[in-house]
């Protein structure tokens, strides 16, 4: 089962008059529920101004897509050069050319238009599952975000029919696999476009029709793809973009919630406030570090259960309590470089060939080579997978009573019982599958087209397993999560600090106490849902 918010569709193409509201239903489903009004917020896509804020409400369709005035004329600039170079004697790649290995082989005006048709047709080449509803959200809209950008040629009904399809939830049916990350994304991006052509198909009111009837429930009409339009359609790594940014949302969200439940822990194993000391954290100044260290601070601020063993005896508690500040920090501060990255990346041109109206010029070049986004949703899954480590091994020490001074497994009949001693075991068992995805994509490269594409990103493989890590972490820590709310009802009748209490009040709100052995299954899952909604009360965020 999937973390990721997965939505399914009650309304029509045209019940958007009234707005959307969200509720969660069963298992990890959303579904849209019409609210008097529409109150979805409004955003004008004008190639340069998305935000990391603006992704979450992408992705579930909070928002309603228009093309900024602004941007509209410099789109119609740029369609202006493309039709100047129709009509002249030049030879332009991607306009009157063959693509990739056939860049050299020029075609005839009239061919022009079939040859952006043959172009989606035979690059949707995609197999596998499609991708889910969310991430086919961003994509459309980081797609019309860059052709918005205004340097890529096409017509501003090119824009306007992906708007409309985001507006509408008409969401194209992009199978999962077969992108390299350059030129881009090419097979999942043909088969987004295949839609707007009245090809393939799309998801609407939750069933896959084909799409020319998707667009006629809508009152849509397909485009006829005009010179240079299908090869703007499909170059870049929006699908890559989309990914990753489906991993961020789930990344700012744990990383909030890690910091409320380690603290809960520490609090349990009886662990000491002094390593979270400012003046520590002020001699070595990165900014996540202190940041940290400051949450677990404001958050056992007061806390009855520390003043309980200040005399304890324990000169230093083992680096999984102890160095919160110092992996949790490197984490945050990784998450905003990945951050920086990707709203860059979401708010470029990256066609190719790029059309310059103020000289007139169309230049061939390479930004739709996925790189950045490659390195980038590998350094995600490598300090995600780091952050879930540590998270386990704090949970190790919850249940194992060598190192707790608690029951073993926190089983209130021991050897009757089992407690958590196979939720650590699951914990385990993620945090390992999460190493061996963790090996990073963008390292590895294969030769395609004939090597014209003789290096490539795997921009897409990378961002896809940075995803799978981000879910399997939320799951981790709410492991560690129900663990640690268990562990700390044997230092009761002792209480934490004001703000942490606050947090398990909430968390008990849902996860009751339970005794027992039971099926765990529902509790780990809840949780997991808890860490990835990112709601906890005080998240340090």
């Amino acid at each position: 089962m999937d973390i990721g918010v997965n939505l399914t569709l009650r309304l029509t193409c045209h019940s958007w008059v009234a707005s959307v509201g969200f509720q969660r239903t069963d298992g990890y489903s959303i579904e849209r529920v019409p609210m008097a009004g529409d109150t979805r917020k409004k955003l004008k896509l004008d190639g340069r101004s998305l935000s990391v804020d603006d992704l979450a409400a992408i992705s579930r369709g909070e928002v309603s897509l228009s093309l900024a005035p602004g941007a509209r004329k410099r789109v119609l600039a740029s369609r202006r050069v493309v039709d100047e170079v129709l009509d002249s004697d030049r030879v332009s790649y991607g306009i009157n050319t063959g693509f990739g290995r056939f860049c050299n082989v020029q075609i005839d005006k009239d061919k022009t238009r079939k040859l952006q048709l043959n172009l989606i047709r035979s690059h949707g080449a995609g197999v596998g599952d499609p991708l889910p509803p969310e991430v086919v959200r961003l994509a459309l809209a980081f797609r019309a975000n860059a052709l918005a950008h205004g340097y890529s040629g096409v017509r501003p009904e090119v824009i306007d029919l992906l708007i409309d399809l985001y507006n509408q939830d008409v969401l194209p049916w992009i199978p999962s696999e077969g992108s390299v990350g350059a030129s881009g994304d090419l097979a999942p991006l043909a088969h987004l476009a295949q839609v707007l052509i009245g090809e393939g198909r799309a998801l609407v009111s939750g069933k896959w029709i084909s799409a020319s009837r998707a667009l006629g429930k809508c009152s849509l009409e397909p485009l006829q793809l005009q010179a240079k339009e299908g090869l703007a359609l499909i170059n870049g790594v929006q699908i890559s973009s989309a990914l990753l940014a489906r991993a961020l949302i789930d990344a700012r969200s744990l990383t909030a919630a890690a910091d409320v439940i380690a603290a809960l822990s520490i609090e349990s194993l009886l662990g000491s406030l002094t390593p979270f000391d400012g003046r520590i954290h002020e001699v070595r100044n990165h900014r996540g570090q202190g940041e940290v260290a400051r949450n677990i601070r404001k958050l056992m601020r007061g806390s009855k259960i520390v003043a309980s063993h200040a005399d304890c005896g324990r000169v230093q508690d083992p680096y999984s309590l102890r160095c919160v500040p110092q992996v949790h920090g490197a984490v945050r501060d990784a998450i905003e470089w990945v951050e920086g990255v990707l709203v860059t990346e979401i708010n470029s041109a990256t066609d190719n060939p790029l059309v310059f109206p103020a000289e007139g010029d169309v230049l061939s070049g390479g930004n739709f080579h996925g790189a950045p986004i490659g390195y980038a949703a590998d350094l995600l899954a490598i300090v995600l997978t780091d952050l879930g480590s540590i998270s386990e091994r704090r949970t190790e020490r919850l249940t194992n009573p060598d190192h707790s001074g608690l029951p073993a497994f926190l089983s209130a009949d021991e050897g009757f019982e089992s407690g958590w001693m196979l939720a650590q075991v699951t914990a385990a068992a993620l945090v390992s599958k999460n190493k061996v995805l963790s090996h990073p994509a963008s390292v590895d490269s294969i030769s395609t087209s004939a090597a014209t594409e003789d290096h490539v990103s795997m921009s897409t493989h990378a961002a896809d397993k940075a995803g799978q890590i981000a879910r399997a972490t939320c799951r981790v820590l709410g492991i560690e999560m129900l663990v640690a709310l268990d562990a700390i009802e044997y230092r009761r009748p002792l209480h934490s600090g004001k703000v942490l209490e606050k947090n398990i009040s909430w968390m008990r709100e849902q996860l009751p106490v339970r005794s027992g052995d039971r099926d765990l299954n529902d509790e780990l899952e809840r949780a997991a849902r808890m860490v990835a909604g990112g709601t906890l009360p005080v998240g340090g965020r």
